[in-house]
């Protein structure tokens, strides 16, 4: 009698039908509809661009599917001012009351805002896969905020005692944490991913990051002395040097940013398991840093039209609506200044635009399509498992301004 042979694991590659026009539409809207209604569109844009985002991944040719709503997002936001405020007033009245230790109450009030920042990242996270469905059954996370914040904490402790050298295990260490607290149905997740792979594939990052910032420190300490001691000025070939090399790394920093995290996210992906599911990518890291490039190109496009127009507006201000500018330094005409706040206000909503484009829904593409799956049988028979989530942690991340869609 034949021992019986294992079947190999199902492999189905993952797509995306997601239409660009339709997303540059959308966030197009959603721009001009959160100027509208000062900036409180934004939780149900964000409702809106994850329909579209997870009803554009097909797993195992079904879509997933997104079921929070804004005003979960609203109402999460308002309970977090409600948590905030308190702790900036009574900071504000610890400041007036003593001014001399109003600048060591700084110190516990920024932990303590780092604090409920991880918190918050983790509650968020949870209530995304609260409310995020596949094959008509929920994805689940269980799990403490509070517990997850305190390792974040000291891992960031040791990451600056490092000099960010322990970046990956540091990574491998909370996801593994988030893993194990993350269920589809009655499959529990878990992550393999180690620390020392992740250093592995990109060791050469972190070493070029501190020899850029040691180079550029001997640089900055070689301008301070070129003026010959305190309240003398710098030299001008030694000022432009130091200009033209921060330059230089800000577009060297691009290409080391994209690498970083086409490396990142593949080791991620491979790390992570529902039960017996699992997947490989082979996301490309020149299509990352094209995408960045891609980003500063148009970003760059936008500021030139910009102040273009602000040229431009000048120009018949002065020549046909009689507005007169003073000498330097004197009061600038109030149309010019509302011009140039108009200005100001559409380029960060073009900048919000282009950002949700390129960072959100073109990096979400390019991850999506990279994957291939292995194991969805395991998926088939799946019972549901018990427990719900409230936007909470959402909303805690949208007060201190960190939710990115």
């Amino acid at each position: 009698m034949h021992d019986p042979v294992a079947l190999p694991l199902q492999e189905e590659r993952a797509s995306f039908t997601g239409d660009d026009a339709d997303f540059r539409r959308l966030v197009t809207k959603g721009a001009l509809l959160e100027l509208i209604t000062a900036g409180f569109y934004r939780f149900w844009l964000a409702t809106r661009i994850r329909h579209y985002l997870w009803g554009g991944t097909l797993l195992g040719g079904d879509p997933l599917e997104y079921l929070g709503t804004g005003r979960e997002l609203l109402y999460g936001f308002l309970f977090a001012l409600a948590i905030l405020a308190p702790v900036y007033l009574a900071y504000l009245l610890l400041g007036l009351a003593a001014e001399s230790y109003k600048a060591f109450a700084s110190v516990p009030l920024g932990l303590f805002f780092i604090a409920f920042g991880q918190f918050a990242l983790y509650r968020a996270r949870r209530y995304r896969l609260h409310r995020t469905a596949w094959r008509g059954l929920r994805f689940g996370m269980g799990g403490s905020g509070w517990a997850y914040s305190w390792r974040a904490m000291l891992w960031g402790a040791a990451f600056f005692a490092s000099f960010g050298l322990v970046l990956p295990w540091a990574e491998a260490a909370l996801e593994r944490y988030k893993m194990r607290n993350t269920f589809y149905g009655e499959l529990q997740g878990s992550f393999v991913g180690r620390g020392w792979d992740l250093f592995k594939r990109g060791w050469w990052i972190w070493l070029a990051g501190v020899l850029a910032i040691i180079g550029f420190s001997a640089l900055v300490v070689a301008l301070a002395k070129s003026g010959g001691g305190p309240g003398h000025k710098p030299d001008p070939q030694a000022s432009a040097l130091v200009g033209l090399a921060m330059l230089g790394m800000g577009l060297v920093a691009v290409f080391f940013y994209g690498a970083y995290k086409a490396i990142q996210w593949r080791w991620w992906l491979e790390g992570v398991r529902i039960g017996e599911i699992r997947a490989t990518s082979d996301l490309r890291t020149w299509s990352y840093i094209g995408n960045s490039w891609k980003f500063i190109g148009w970003t760059a496009l936008v500021a030139l039209v910009g102040g273009l127009l602000v040229g431009l507006a000048v120009f018949l201000l002065t020549h046909f609506a009689g507005v007169r500018f003073e000498k330097p330094g004197g009061a600038l005409p109030p149309a010019f200044l509302v011009t140039m706040g108009l200005e100001y206000l559409f380029f960060l909503l073009a900048l919000g635009a282009l950002y949700r484009i390129y960072f959100i829904q073109r990096v979400w593409k390019l991850v999506v399509r990279s994957l291939t799956l292995h194991g969805l049988e395991a998926a088939r028979e799946v019972r549901a498992r018990e427990g719900s989530a409230d936007a909470v942690g959402e909303g805690l991340m949208d007060s201190l301004d960190v939710v990115g869609f």
